[in-house]
């Protein structure tokens, strides 16, 4: 009897192993994922909650984060094949795609716009029309928050030419409203959030881009080759990221505290980021009867107005600039 035991044991083992390894999952698959700016930016809570919560890892996958130089650059390499998948702004491939660049917004983050104009009341500043000949700061003259600046300007007869706009960069744009240098800034809800602590005494007004130009909100893009051949890998990473949104809107304070164990620079800062993220979930990310869903129309009327403001040459078919598909 030992020895059918002694016999029996190694058998049982190899057979235990060998259904443990067809039980066992496939391994994750590597996908890297390129940003317009650093993860660090409270901007991209959405995903870096995602990644931290492990809604990448439960889709199979093993997302990597690189950084690249804008919204337009990620959808050039993207649509090069450099990266699966990128984050922008929902309305990018306007840019790009009559350019010749391959791309969709696969998925927009919010149905509102990322863009809010402030305004610095103590400057006798109450509305967009009194910015005539003032001092606006915004972040970079080829940057959609300068793009929706001019938007907003349009509906009230204005262009750029009526304002001082000054490009400053990420930082400089809040410092100089907080300062009391500019009369207003084209901001997004950390720029607002960071002026109005720097100088709370500053009598303010936030003005969501929304309210008067539909621009829009960040966006997922994704090469046209991509989602022919590969859809439901497209489906599972937008599926994530948007999960990573809805965990921002449903509960700032809980997100923002996973978004801090994410991204350790902002160690000790949870009530700052709460109070972005808050922003976010109130002046961003609402306004979709679907998650993640491309308005047509709004993306057909921002084209017509980038055709007539020049800053693009001529105009895609609306529908290759975009795709519901993955949303559902």
């Amino acid at each position: 009897m030992k020895l059918v035991r002694t016999r029996l044991l190694p058998a049982l083992a190899a057979i235990g192993l060998s259904l443990a390894s067809l039980a066992a999952p496939a391994s994750a698959q590597d996908v890297t994922y390129l940003l317009p700016a650093p993860g660090s930016l409270p901007a991209f809570a959405p995903w870096m909650v995602a990644q931290q919560r492990g809604y990448f890892k439960s889709e199979g996958l093993n997302v990597t984060f690189q950084v690249a130089r804008g919204g337009v650059d990620v959808a050039k390499q993207v649509g090069a094949g450099n990266a699966v998948i990128g984050g922008a702004i929902g309305d990018t491939p306007i840019l790009v795609r009559a350019n010749g660049v391959p791309v969709k917004s696969v998925a927009v983050l919010g149905g509102r716009s990322l863009t809010q104009l402030v305004l610095n009341k103590d400057k006798g500043v109450n509305s967009v029309r009194d910015l005539k000949g003032k001092v606006v700061t915004t972040m970079a003259y080829q940057d959609t928050t300068f793009f929706a600046l001019l938007g907003m300007l349009a509906t009230q007869g204005m262009t750029k030419d009526d304002i001082n706009a000054q490009a400053v960069g990420p930082v400089n744009i809040w410092k100089l409203f907080a300062a009391g240098e500019a009369a207003a800034m084209a901001a997004v809800p950390e720029w607002t959030y960071y002026a109005k602590t720097q100088a709370p005494n500053i009598k303010t007004e936030v003005i969501p881009s929304d309210t008067m130009f539909k621009s829009m909100a960040q966006a997922i893009v994704v090469s046209d080759e991509t989602i022919q051949k590969n859809p439901e890998l497209v489906k599972k990473l937008v599926r994530a990221t948007l999960k990573g949104m809805k965990a921002v809107m449903d509960d700032p304070a809980a997100a923002a505290a996973d978004y801090v164990k994410a991204v350790p620079e902002h160690a000790g800062k949870e009530a700052e980021m709460t109070a972005i993220l808050k922003g976010y979930a109130e002046l961003v990310y609402p306004g979709q009867t679907v998650l993640g869903e491309m308005d047509e129309a709004r993306l057909s009327s921002l084209q017509d107005f980038y055709l007539a403001q020049g800053i693009i040459q001529q105009k895609s078919n609306v529908k290759d600039l975009y795709t519901n598909q993955f949303i559902q």
